[in-house]
């Protein structure tokens, strides 16, 4: 068999070319299971609000290695000592920290499976795909799990100032067209460093950080908690949990082999087999929207007004509060929505309902950013900074909202 180059060169519009650092890269990137990733979007339903967001969990994750490459060339250059293995297993758990993802990312979660996450999912993957690579991943997954003797290599893949986070506040703000999320990735990773085994951030890398935050909070406001976004996640939710109701009533619904599995059974952390692994490697963006343009046309009221919703991006109303919303108000809709099409209580509330969301910036009570002051002292980012902005950036900001259709 001829060997082919592994030394490929991917040209994202980010960051110009990125290299692929090693020839095992190269083959878990080039598995089914990262390959569907391509077919996966990450934003989810967001290219309804802002039309180019039609990026992929596949650009995030190259992306995400890319950086990881530089964060681990500034350590080395500033004596923090990395070897090999680790830097070979940083690049594979970064590469792989978003593997477990399906379809619109977020909405599944509620809907496909129970009470299992994306995380554990990704979990799963690398499990498996480390016993196809002879066991070449277990120092990654020992780091992606916070059980490695170094916890600096595991905050570069998840903490409050990660490469994760690094690349999709820039990537997003990229094809969103919101520049106000467009932060300066280079320049942050230019200013990190190790003391103790834990990442820090040199002091004159300080408003790098604090615009980081800001970006972060803007970006939750006006894009991923963007309330045209929220009612299509909502309404992806409840077609799939209505889907799944009428599947486990004995009605034929038109899927795809790999969604029909996951609507007929109920699939959670305790019964998630392999064969539920191999069919949940097989589910994509496309199985939901090519289900949903057939629901639309089906006999059942919810799940055809629900379906044709997101199709024709004819979405519900929707109003944030920042009180909770009176159960009279909700009441009111929902008896208005009974009596208009004859149809119970119940099946009102797939059109009516309340919700609430929040959003914090820097959750000072988990994995602190550290500043690295010009004295060798380490303190927490709050008491480093300009204290009126960490203050702001630190409380959570909660809003509430109600859905309901347009008259």
């Amino acid at each position: 068999m001829k060997s082919s180059n592994k030394l490929k060169i991917f040209n994202d519009p980010i960051y110009g070319f990125i290299t692929i650092p090693n020839s095992d890269i190269f083959d878990l990137i080039e598995h089914k299971y990262f390959q569907r990733l391509r077919r996966i979007s990450q934003m989810g339903l967001s290219y309804l609000v802002y039309p180019g967001a039609h990026h992929t969990r596949f650009h995030h994750a190259i992306g995400c290695m890319h950086l990881m490459q530089k964060a681990v060339n500034v350590l080395r250059f500033k004596g923090v000592s990395i070897s090999e293995n680790e830097e070979r297993a940083l690049y594979i758990a970064i590469l792989l920290h978003d593997i477990g993802h399906g379809p619109f990312s977020h909405a599944m979660e509620h809907s496909i499976v129970n009470g299992i996450t994306h995380e554990e999912i990704s979990m799963l993957f690398m499990q498996k795909l480390n016993a196809e690579f002879n066991g070449s991943l277990t120092l990654a997954i020992q780091i992606f799990e916070g059980k490695y003797h170094r916890p600096f290599l595991c905050e570069l893949i998840s903490s409050q100032f990660d490469m994760d986070r690094a690349d999709y506040l820039k990537r997003d703000s990229f094809y969103t067209g919101v520049a106000e999320g467009n932060i300066n990735s280079e320049r942050l990773i230019t200013m990190l460093n190790v003391v103790d085994d834990r990442l820090v951030v040199e002091e004159k890398g300080i408003y790098s950080v604090e615009k980081f935050l800001v970006a972060r909070r803007f970006m939750y406001w006006q894009v991923y908690l963007h309330k045209t976004g929220l009612v299509a996640e909502q309404l992806l939710t409840r077609v799939l949990k209505r889907a799944k109701e009428l599947s486990h009533q004995g009605v034929k619904l038109k899927a795809s082999d790999a969604l029909s599995y996951f609507l007929r059974n109920e699939i959670s952390e305790k019964n998630f087999t392999s064969e539920s692994l191999e069919t949940f490697s097989r589910l994509d963006d496309t199985d939901i929207i090519s289900a949903m343009k057939d629901w639309q046309y089906h006999d059942d009221f919810i799940l055809k007004h629900l379906s044709s919703m997101i199709i024709n991006r004819d979405l519900l109303k929707i109003k944030l509060k920042n009180k909770p919303i009176k159960s009279s108000t909700l009441n009111k809709h929902i008896t208005k929505l009974t009596l208009k099409y004859n149809i119970s209580k119940a099946d009102a509330e797939y059109f009516v309902f309340i919700d609430e969301i929040s959003n914090q910036a820097y959750q000072s009570k988990t994995q602190n950013i550290k500043i690295l002051q010009k004295t060798g002292k380490v303190v927490d980012i709050t008491k480093a900074s300009d204290q009126f902005s960490m203050k702001a950036l630190s409380k959570p900001i909660t809003k509430y909202y109600i859905c309901y259709p347009k008259d």
